[in-house]
């Protein structure tokens, strides 16, 4: 686990200028939406090491499958699975991957570069505690996938049949799974400052882009998610199925909730329409029980009737570009 990490970051310098030639025109009030981002937020950037279970075939058995449809190998695309990933040992480690990934990006906003998120600063300490537990389930679970290995290797071999190859197998999976975490720094050198004022500008205005940018992938993922969220609870709420209201779980109000609550710790009030819609739609459900949306047939149809309307102004943020964008109103 990284010991040495930077988890500030420093707030922008007054005299920084956008460069926002890629993005969307967005009002005075944005800027200053991305600068708090920046101060507030750490970069926090997930890696894991994870055993590759697929394998493509040597240009040999391409040519020796390829023979079988009378096709020529070089149009031929074809690889072999190395180990059964049904097995319910396989199954529990990459459960545990799927675990942190979600958690992740639950509690972090993304961030216009591959790999890092945005997590507030003030959430560094339990997300520490948290990935660190995370981390122990993950070893945990790869130790019972290792007492099952031998017999998962066993196994591909009666599979694979002569495409069994021992070398594809390690030894044993020590090493073979694992994550990683770390929180790299996206602010500019300050070496370059006294190296180059003028590339220490040019970096100065890129990251500012780069904030702005992450105010509106945040804005984009939370009015795709509302939007999400309201859709397919509306549509259980309407109509009927073979003449009696359609059946939904407690998990479709228990959702809309959950992301209240996620979207009021991690939003930085960057666009007033998103937040006026979002309150507009707590106070909808709040203190509706999804049992009385069963049992109440008038509620069930107002709430329905109400959230549409949320999301029919929510469908209008949303334009269609080659990456969908949020199409921002100044704030009224």
């Amino acid at each position: 686990m990284p010991t040495d990490m930077n988890a500030e970051i420093r707030p922008t310098l007054k005299e920084q200028k956008q460069k926002m030639s890629t993005l969307l025109d967005q009002p005075a009030s944005a800027t200053g939406a991305a600068d708090q981002l920046r101060a507030t937020m750490a970069a926090v950037r997930l890696s894991f090491t994870w055993l590759g279970v697929r394998k493509t075939l040597t240009n040999q058995q391409k040519s020796e499958a390829a023979e079988t449809f009378g096709a020529a190998a070089d149009v031929l695309s074809a690889g072999k699975k190395l180990l059964d990933t049904c097995h319910p040992a396989f199954k529990a480690v990459t459960a545990v991957r799927g675990q942190v990934v979600a958690y992740v990006r639950r509690i972090t906003l993304p961030y216009p570069e591959p790999g890092i998120r945005l997590l507030r600063q003030d959430d560094v300490q339990a997300f520490e505690v948290s990935l660190s537990s995370q981390r122990h389930e993950l070893h945990q679970a790869v130790d019972e996938l290792g007492r099952h290995y031998q017999y998962l290797v066993s196994t591909a071999r009666e599979r694979l049949g002569r495409l069994f190859n021992a070398n594809d197998y390690p030894a044993s999976l020590d090493g073979m799974f694992d994550m990683t975490w770390d929180y790299p720094s996206v602010e500019p050198p300050n070496y370059l400052r006294e190296l180059s004022p003028e590339l220490y500008r040019q970096e100065c205005e890129r990251v500012t882009a780069r904030f702005n940018e992450a105010i509106q992938l945040a804005e984009q993922a939370f009015v795709e998610e509302l939007d999400r969220l309201i859709a397919h609870l509306t549509e259980r709420l309407s109509g009927q199925e073979d003449g009696k209201p359609k059946i939904f779980r407690d998990s479709i109000v228990e959702n809309l909730t959950e992301f209240f609550q996620r979207f009021r710790h991690l939003n930085i009030s960057s666009n007033q329409q998103l937040d006026e819609l979002v309150g507009q739609a707590q106070r909808i459900v709040r203190g509706v029980q999804p049992q009385s949306l069963r049992d109440d047939q008038t509620l069930r149809q107002r709430v329905a009737s109400q959230l549409a309307g949320v999301q029919s102004v929510l469908d209008g943020m949303l334009v269609d570009r080659p990456r969908r964008s949020i199409l921002r109103r100044p704030a009224s």
